[in-house]
């Protein structure tokens, strides 16, 4: 019970590591806001939750949207009186390719640029915004971001993402700095390729799935395994933690 007494926001939590979060958080002992776009998707897993015995919620979020997230703070406070933790972790990527030119810079068209930085960057900052003051209130949080390891190397093809997840990758860093005073800690992680509905299209080609796998460890990665990484942020066992930007990726960033 790790996360005791704890509440939990988790954007995206509808699927793939978002959705594995919310399980292991709740299983902790967390009361856990699904913070999820997917109506349908964040529906089911509240019903799986709260199915379980676990206490959970949906809200429908749109973290780029400023007013639909303060009135997604307004509700989980007024639900539960604090919000003890953050786990940014919505984003987009490969599986938005439909939506969203995945693609070098110069292929990349404006429109789909400032369409990928407002979910993936804006979301975290307008998401912790207004989760901030009410952790400064209380003089204690935990935020967990989401990045990439496109946000850290030099992985081509995708720039407005790999933009998109170098900025959060700084924004940890400078956030984790402004507010250690008010003992909040802010961290970061950095998956590899993880079995997700986000790359999924990607891995059902054989030889592409074998290139994620050329890591030391041979594998891609399961969400669940980022859940564990984002709990062992979120909780009191990395109490002297923040700042840090920690790959998950199977040794591939060392390799």
């Amino acid at each position: 019970m790790r996360l005791k007494d704890k509440v939990a926001i988790i954007t995206g939590a509808g699927s793939g590591q978002g959705k594995a979060s919310a399980k292991l958080f709740a299983s902790e002992g967390a009361s856990v806001v699904i913070a999820e776009w997917n109506e349908e998707n964040g529906k089911q897993v509240e019903q799986e939750l709260v199915n379980a015995g676990y206490t959970a919620v949906f809200m429908k979020t749109d973290i780029s949207n400023e007013e639909n997230v303060r009135s997604v703070i307004d509700q989980v406070v007024e639900r539960f009186g604090r919000i003890d933790i953050l786990f940014n972790n919505a984003g987009i990527g490969f599986s938005s390719r439909s939506r969203y030119k995945m693609a070098p810079l110069l292929e990349t068209p404006l429109g789909d640029w400032n369409q990928i930085l407002s979910i993936n960057l804006n979301g975290v900052y307008l998401m912790s915004k207004y989760v901030l003051p009410i952790m400064i209130k209380q003089e204690s949080g935990s935020i967990v971001n989401n990045s990439s390891l496109n946000g850290v190397l030099g992985v081509t093809g995708a720039d407005a993402y790999t933009a998109s997840k170098g900025g959060v990758v700084a924004l940890t860093r400078v956030m984790a700095v402004d507010y250690g005073k008010h003992n909040i800690r802010v961290n970061c992680i950095c998956p590899g390729a993880i079995d997700t509905p986000m790359i999924a299209e990607v891995l059902d080609n054989e030889k592409i799935a074998k290139s994620y796998a050329t890591n030391p460890l041979r594998r891609v990665g399961k969400p669940e395994e980022i859940a564990h990484a984002a709990l062992f942020l979120s909780s009191d066992e990395s109490s002297y933690i923040t700042g840090l930007i920690m790959p998950v990726d199977g040794g591939w960033s060392v390799a």
